[in-house]
């Protein structure tokens, strides 16, 4: 085994992103001694602006939200004790169908084998032993998302880590989920909600379950650093104990091996250990 420190990476595709899928592993392997990487992919400006405006909405200026986001994403990162924080460079593309979908500079409109290049040269960088992206729907069909899992997909292909895991929310969560929204009044289906699709990966073929209960005030802390974000609003509103419940193991398909690890895993780092 090489002295080295472990290295984990996690690629985003947002600002607030990183703490609702990796936050806890991000925290946990950071205490363990794992150097941890956030790459965030786009600058977050068609978030909300001051008092929850909408892009498109006066008030909303998108220079500003991508300015105050950052803030924020240095914020969480320091939460989760993350080692290095990297920015790929791209406008936010909106939600699909938007209009900013195909402005300038937007991710979603950039060629895969050039935004590749850019993680590929982060990944040759930190030679990360395990790469964390999202699944080709990128989790709920936002373009940015799925454009993050194509281009971490390209960039593997490049840099070859050890190890690649596709962020999953498991079934039994969603219905834990959904059982709560339902006490709290909330719809999965109102407009405006962005709680977790209902469907979710089936349990059986999730490769690792990887318990975080240890950190969760770090996660909680860290996705309450992005206030200025409606997104993160319903799970601060569960309270920090069925925030808990619902995000105390945090789960991943295993794409990419080169180590012989089992079948299913506790421990991301397993066979490299």
């Amino acid at each position: 085994m090489s002295d080295r420190p472990l290295t984990l990476m996690a690629v985003h595709a947002h600002p607030d992103d990183e703490v609702t899928s990796t936050g806890g592993v991000l925290a946990k392997y950071a205490a363990e001694g794992v150097t941890t990487i956030v790459v965030t992919c786009t600058d977050g400006r068609c978030g909300d602006g001051p008092e929850g405006v909408k892009p498109g909405q006066p008030g909303h200026d998108p220079e500003a939200v991508a300015a105050h986001r950052r803030r924020e994403l240095e914020a969480s990162c320091a939460a989760l004790k993350v080692s290095h924080l990297e920015m790929l460079g791209y406008h936010d593309s909106g939600m699909m169908g938007w209009d900013t979908n195909d402005a300038p500079g937007a991710f979603w409109g950039a060629p895969v084998d050039e935004a590749a290049q850019r993680l590929a040269a982060l990944i040759e960088k930190y030679r990360p032993d395990v790469v964390l992206t999202y699944d080709a729907n990128g989790s709920y069909g936002h373009p940015d998302h799925i454009q993050v899992h194509r281009v971490t997909m390209a960039a593997v292909e490049l840099a070859k880590p050890a190890k690649v895991y596709m962020s999953a929310l498991p079934r039994s969560v969603m219905v834990t989920v959904g059982e709560r929204m339902r006490e709290l009044g909330i719809g999965l289906d109102e407009p405006g909600s962005e709680g977790p699709q209902p469907e979710g990966w089936a349990d059986e073929d999730i490769t690792a379950w990887i318990d975080v209960a240890s950190v969760l005030d770090q996660k909680f802390d860290a996705l309450s650093a992005h206030a200025s974000q409606s997104d993160g609003a319903f799970f601060l509103s569960l309270g920090r104990e069925t925030f808990g419940m619902v995000m105390g193991v945090e789960a991943y398909v295993r794409t990419h091996d080169t180590t012989g690890a089992p079948a299913a895993e506790t421990d991301l780092f397993e066979g490299l250990r």
